[in-house]
């Protein structure tokens, strides 16, 4: 039995603490947050507002880290020099210096496990999908789009004012929201080669952070990919993500992945299954990936999203960025 604690007590714990309790080779013994109002919100878990003092009193197996971005890099490396495996909700590191840090962690301690929670790589439609392109059977990709329009109202960054500031946050939308997005895209398509992009704020909210972000990737397999994410849109709507073939697409939207060929004549190939009661745009594998990362500590396997897999996407980030503050298309050094 693998004895779990959690640090960040926030929206997003909610659903790492439902998988835990569904998993019959974990227990919750240890949960700690700096807000003493959360301390009866776990009642079968011993309650911390220190860190430190979790990991001296309890024998834990793993910590999943559950904090604001800025508190990602200090909390993981307290926990992995004090020899606790470690599953860390994304971003890796508010920006692709700090991600470096926790890769060269990990090599440093090879018998610790440091995994980030990019779960969406788990859905059944994006793992059907990364086959289809690995098959090689409808020939190179041409291109890959991925779109994100959701809606964050002002109460979204003024509840939680860490959201809101670079130093804190690392970004908004690309960040929070459309990470998962930029993630996928480079695990169909590989090794990006330039990024030109735009970073923006459409609506009047006090804040640091762009709500809206748009970038012409070139890939090194000579794919070009095409990607757009805004909070300022009305309502939430279902993530886009589309591979072009020379004569065939393939789309997952509404958590279907619908094949079209040349003919326009579409099919639908599998769907995903139904999301647990949280937000829905959580999706439904946090459970399988959490499942799976224990696993990878039970049987000391690999098969599960190390650091440097996830240091790829902070690196799209920062380029984003910096391609929209100096107009200029990012060029990525190739190995």
């Amino acid at each position: 039995m693998l004895k779990i604690g959690i640090v960040g007590l926030g929206d997003i714990a909610q659903v790492h603490i439902q998988a835990i309790d569904d998993n019959p080779e974990a227990q919750l013994v240890a949960v700690c947050d700096e807000n003493e109002l959360f301390k009866n919100k776990v009642p079968h878990a011993h309650f911390y507002k220190d860190l430190n003092e979790m990991l001296d009193s309890e024998a834990l197996d793993c910590v999943h880290i559950c904090l604001p971005h800025y508190l990602h890099l200090s909390a993981t490396t307290t926990c992995v020099e004090k020899g606790v495996h470690v599953l860390q909700e994304k971003p890796l590191a508010i920006n692709a210096k700090e991600g470096l840090e926790l890769v060269k962690l990990e090599r440093k301690y090879p018998e610790i496990k440091i995994g980030i929670c990019f779960q969406n790589r788990y859905n059944d439609t994006f793992q059907t999908l990364q086959q289809i392109v690995e098959s090689g059977k409808h020939g190179n990709i041409i291109g890959v789009k991925g779109l994100v329009t959701w809606f964050r109202p002002e109460a979204y960054y003024t509840e939680k004012p860490w959201r809101g500031k670079m130093d804190t946050a690392g970004g908004g939308v690309l960040i929070n929201q459309a990470i998962h997005t930029l993630d996928l895209m480079q695990l169909l398509c590989g090794k990006i080669s330039s990024i030109k992009g735009n970073v923006s704020q459409l609506l009047d909210y006090d804040i640091e952070v762009e709500d809206t972000a748009a970038a012409h990737i070139e890939f090194e397999n000579k794919a070009n990919g095409m990607f757009f994410a805004t909070n300022a849109s009305i309502g939430n709507s279902s993530v886009e993500l589309q591979v072009i073939f020379e004569n065939e697409k393939f789309t997952i939207k509404d958590n279907i992945l619908t094949r079209v060929n040349e003919d326009g004549y579409k099919i639908q190939v599998i769907e995903d299954a139904k999301a647990p009661k949280t937000k829905s745009y959580y999706g439904p594998s946090h459970g399988k990936l959490i499942n799976q990362f224990y696993d990878c500590i039970h049987y000391d396997t690999q098969n599960y999203v190390h650091a440097d897999d996830a240091l790829a996407s902070i690196a799209m980030i920062d380029a984003i960025q910096m391609s929209s503050e100096s107009n200029h298309t990012v060029t990525f050094a190739s190995d």
